[in-house]
């Protein structure tokens, strides 16, 4: 099979949902597609543009049609929803489905948020924007908008997908004493799941908290 920047950008892919993005070094990308390094700078120039292109694979599971154009199918694809759904609503399905995108796949949000000049992420900030804009908010203050909901949204992911403590750092660690310096967090957190609720629950509660501070940020200045 002839290599092309598809094939290359699909093994990387493949080489993150394996190993995490550490593993995905170009010695290790080569080795899988049977060449050597210097052959994949002919289509991916450097470390910087293999990652940003990996990140546009992934956003592109979700937001393909988004980044590649056309207003009607670009609201669908970003929001779930079509235009005429309020700003609110639609900026919360565009979160929902760029979480969706980032847990797809190990490290997804470590990804994006290290990738340069990302296509497919332009593509969905400047359909967010352009929504909102479009329903009545001030362009500046859409802009600050969209990125809190984004940046919120990568941030959430990159928690979700840190590495949890493992057994030496929790050798030495004494929850009785943890708790009776933080009793208030403790028992928020055992409040809170205690009733069955999930981390998507979680991310869901607190983006309706972002969404609800847009919005009387947005009635305040218009």
């Amino acid at each position: 099979m002839a290599l092309d920047r598809q094939r290359i950008v699909t093994e990387a892919v493949a080489l993150l949902d394996a190993e995490g993005l550490d593993a995905v070094t170009t010695r290790k990308l080569a080795a899988r597609l049977g060449v050597q390094s210097p052959t994949l700078y002919w289509h991916v120039p450097n470390k910087a543009a293999l990652v940003t292109a990996i990140a546009d694979a992934i956003l592109d599971q979700e937001f393909a049609t988004t980044a590649a154009g056309g207003k009607e199918e670009e609201a669908t694809a970003a929001g779930g929803e079509d235009e005429d759904q309020p700003w609110p609503q639609w900026l919360t399905g565009l979160a929902e489905r760029l979480r969706r995108a980032l847990l797809a796949h190990p490290d997804g949000a470590r990804v994006v948020s290290s990738a340069q000049l990302s296509r497919t992420m332009a593509a969905i900030s400047e359909q967010a924007m352009s929504t909102l804009v479009a329903q009545g908010i001030p362009l500046r203050q859409a802009r600050v908008i969209v990125l809190t909901v984004e940046r919120f949204t990568v941030g959430h992911v990159l928690e979700e997908q840190a590495a949890r403590p493992d057994a030496a750092a929790l050798k030495d660690f004494d929850l009785n004493a943890f708790t009776a310096e933080h009793p208030t967090v403790v028992a928020a957190i055992t409040d809170y799941f205690h009733p069955g609720r999930t981390v998507d629950d979680l991310f869901r509660d607190c983006l309706d908290v972002v969404i609800a501070g847009a919005v009387v940020s947005a009635g305040d200045r218009r």
